[in-house]
């Protein structure tokens, strides 16, 4: 195809979008007024689910199969990093020096870390009850388990953080919201159909299926940042050129 060729498809297509956006635009509520027919019909549909959080059950019920789309590109993203960032033939691996950090600093990542792990624990699991769930309550674990690089130093992070485990958890959350949905297929419903009992309103328990697929996500989430962040830091700190130059002396 010629480069005139490509640039009228362009145009035309861009012509198309423009009219559909905008005709869209023009159906949806305007601002400042009372009538939500979506929000009206989502808080319907989550008390209806017994799910306390309505985000979480437009989500992980409502629309369950958008969020497995979202976390499979997450999932894709780390995936696509390991194969970038693997060591190249000219590539060795450096020895990082210790970092120097403030004792005010080592102290305040000493308090902060299980703090922070906790408190991403108890988002993920509470995910379907108040605001949060897998995706926010995942960045936090990772967040905490990275304070230890900020208080210390990368030789910390790297004794502290089980790399290979979190690999396998990786792909165990993400496999496991897929799996998860073949529930509504055996009881005769539809893929990522809300089919397991709903419990009672308010308790963990609650919601049928909402709590599993968030706990799923969780689990992606935090271990996929992790492990992402774990391919860029490896590269930045450890790796050196055969020629000597590069990175491996960083904390």
């Amino acid at each position: 195809m010629s480069r005139s060729a490509r640039v009228r498809l362009f145009w035309a297509a861009a012509v198309v979008f423009a009219v559909v956006y905008t005709l869209a635009c023009t159906g949806l509520p305007h601002f400042g007024t009372a009538v939500h027919p979506y929000a009206t019909r989502a808080v319907a549909a989550s008390l209806r689910q017994r799910t306390a959080n309505v985000v979480s059950s437009v989500n992980f019920d409502q629309r369950a199969l958008d969020t497995l789309g979202e976390e499979s590109i997450l999932f894709a993203s780390v995936l696509g990093t390991i194969v970038l960032l693997r060591h190249a033939r000219d590539e060795r691996i450096g020895r990082p020096r210790a970092g120097r950090v403030l004792p005010s600093t080592r102290l305040l990542g000493l308090v902060m870390v299980p703090l922070t792990l906790l408190t991403g624990v108890y988002i993920v699991a509470h995910g379907q009850l108040s605001p949060g769930g897998g995706f926010q309550g995942g960045v936090i674990l990772a967040t905490g388990l990275h304070m230890a690089y900020v208080a210390a130093d990368y030789r910390v992070l790297k004794r502290i953080r089980p790399l290979a485990v979190l690999d396998v958890a990786d792909a165990f959350g993400a496999g496991a919201f897929a799996a998860l949905g073949l529930a509504g297929l055996v009881a005769g419903g539809a893929y990522l159909q809300n089919v397991l009992p709903l419990g009672t309103f308010g308790q963990l328990s609650s919601g049928g299926l909402v709590p599993l697929l968030n706990a799923a996500v969780g689990v992606e989430v935090g271990s996929g940042i992790i492990v992402l962040l774990a391919n860029f830091l490896d590269q930045a700190v450890e790796v050196k050129s055969a020629d000597n130059s590069g990175p491996g002396s960083g904390t």
